[in-house]
């Protein structure tokens, strides 16, 4: 080092990797956005690594600096669905029975404001029944996860004496779920005509009542 060569401290190295950590983060944001409007928009198995990588001002090599392959990038794009999920379940998780088969309609009330989730999600899910398809174990999981934890909200309010001791609670999940996904569906293709939260607060309490 030349003796007039200013040194670099410790703090200065710790400021540049830290804006080289925010920069990498901000740039995988942007990749994660951009993979999430084209599975949304055309599905995963239209989109190409190649197709992204351009949208973001990347060679499909700088691409996979970030994510290792295609596979990698629908996983994490799969994760921004599961944190607003998460989101909800961490304000109403403690609510059980009947208060808890309610939050449901917050639940379709949060979804109708987040459009572009509900395309992700609705697109994915009916192109994974697909052989091979990658996000098939994630939506196979997450319905099972998901009718599990509505029937423990059933069989909660069976306890509470709200609704039969013969009911199945697993059947009357799997429906209460299937309503709530092609509402979504309906929504997304004509939202102007189809009320999403009013339809499906009116069938909960239909369907609530004749379990009773």
């Amino acid at each position: 080092m030349r003796p007039d060569q200013p040194v670099q401290s410790a703090a200065t190295d710790q400021e540049g990797s830290g804006r080289g950590y925010a920069k990498g983060r901000a740039r995988r944001q942007e990749i994660l956005r951009t993979a999430h409007r084209a599975f949304a928009d055309q599905g995963f198995r239209a989109t190409s690594m190649r197709e992204i990588a351009e949208a973001v001002g990347l060679s499909q090599a700088g691409l996979l600096h970030y994510f290792r392959s295609k596979d990698d990038l629908l996983a994490e794009v799969l994760r921004l669905r599961d944190e607003e999920t998460y989101a909800f379940n961490q304000r109403f998780g403690r609510e059980t029975g009947m208060a808890a088969l309610r939050r449901l309609v917050d639940l379709v009330e949060l979804n109708a404001r987040q459009a572009g989730l509900v395309r992700l999600y609705t697109v994915l899910s009916g192109e994974s029944v697909g052989a091979g398809h990658p996000a098939q174990p994630y939506f196979i999981s997450r319905y099972t996860e998901l009718r599990e934890r509505v029937a423990g909200y059933l069989r909660g309010a069976r306890a509470e004496g709200l609704i039969r001791e013969d009911v199945d609670v697993v059947q009357a999940a799997t429906s209460i779920l299937a309503v709530m996904d092609g509402l979504q569906l309906q929504w997304l293709l004509d939202p102007a005509s189809v009320d999403m939260p009013e339809v499906f607060t009116r069938f909960l309490d239909g369907y609530l009542r004749g379990l009773a």
